[in-house]
């Protein structure tokens, strides 16, 4: 079973957020103003948070759409 990344956008704090795998995160840096990167105990990837990411409420409506368009083509 493969597993899908999670993407979560607050937009009154306009935080985009990108859950890559769950699990205990042990350390979190910011590689870029703005863009922090979490880790796990092993180093990997856990997620990845930007702040003051500005998206359009139609920019997030498309690519719902699409993405729900492709789910559907593909199961």
């Amino acid at each position: 079973m493969v597993k899908c990344m999670k993407v979560r956008y607050d937009l009154k704090n306009k935080i985009l957020y990108i859950l890559i795998r769950e699990g205990e995160v042990t350390d979190t840096d910011e590689v870029a103003e703005d863009v922090w990167v979490e880790y796990d105990e092993k180093g990997d990837i856990m997620g990845i948070e930007i702040w003051n990411a500005e998206i359009s409420n139609k920019l997030l409506f498309e690519n719902q759409k699409n993405y729900k368009t492709q789910y559907t083509q593909r199961h």
